[in-house]
C-alpha cells in the first residue's frame, strides 16, 4: 500500500484582495485573459466560450458567481483553464481570475474547515482554510461549487 502524502499542490490566486486555490491536479493550463464567445440566455457568471486548442470550453468569472462584483479585465487577469470531477463525468471550464500566484504546497494539517460564523450561509464549496502571515487562502471545492443545474448549464454550452 502507498503511503499518502503529507502535502498536497495547489495553485493559488486572487479575486480582489481574497486569495483562493485549487488543487493543482485539476489545473489543466493557465491562459491569457481574451474576450470569450457570448452565448445568449446563459446565467450572468458564465461569460460564454473560449476555444483551447480547439475546443469550446465554458467560462465562468467566478466573482459573480461568489457574489462578487464582476471582473475588470487588467493586464493579471488569467484563465484558468481547469478539469473539475463531477459525480458522472470530467467538466473542463474556464475560470476568469484577477491574477495567478504560484503552485504552492500546503501541508495536510494545515487545512482547517470552513469556520462556522453562526449564520447559514453557503460555504459548502469551501474545502479548507488555510492560514497564512498575510490572512488566509480559501480552497475552492470545485464540484460543490457548481450545482447540478449549473453543471449541465456549462456543459451544454460547450
Amino acid at each position: 500500500m502507498a503511503p499518502t502524502s503529507l502535502e498536497a499542490q495547489f495553485v493559488t490566486f486572487s479575486l480582489g484582495e481574497e486569495i483562493f486555490a485549487v488543487p493543482v491536479e485539476v489545473v489543466r493550463e493557465i491562459l491569457d485573459y481574451a474576450e470569450a464567445f457570448k452565448i445568449p440566455n446563459g446565467p450572468d457568471y458564465l461569460l460564454g466560450l473560449r476555444d483551447v486548442r480547439g475546443q469550446g470550453v465554458p467560462t465562468i468569472d467566478l466573482r459573480l458567481k461568489l457574489g462578487m462584483t464582476k471582473t475588470l479585465p487588467t493586464p493579471h487577469t488569467r484563465v484558468l483553464v481547469l478539469d473539475v470531477p463531477l459525480e458522472s463525468r470530467l467538466l473542463t471550464l474556464g475560470l476568469v481570475a484577477d491574477r495567478v500566484f504560484e503552485v504552492t504546497p500546503f501541508r495536510r494539517d494545515q487545512i482547517e474547515t470552513a469556520p462556522d460564523i453562526g449564520v447559514r450561509w453557503r460555504s459548502d464549496y469551501i474545502a479548507g482554510v488555510v492560514r497564512r502571515e498575510n490572512g488566509f487562502v480559501v480552497i475552492i471545492d470545485l464540484a460543490r461549487l457548481l450545482s447540478r443545474e449549473d453543471a449541465s448549464a456549462l456543459q451544454s454550452a460547450a
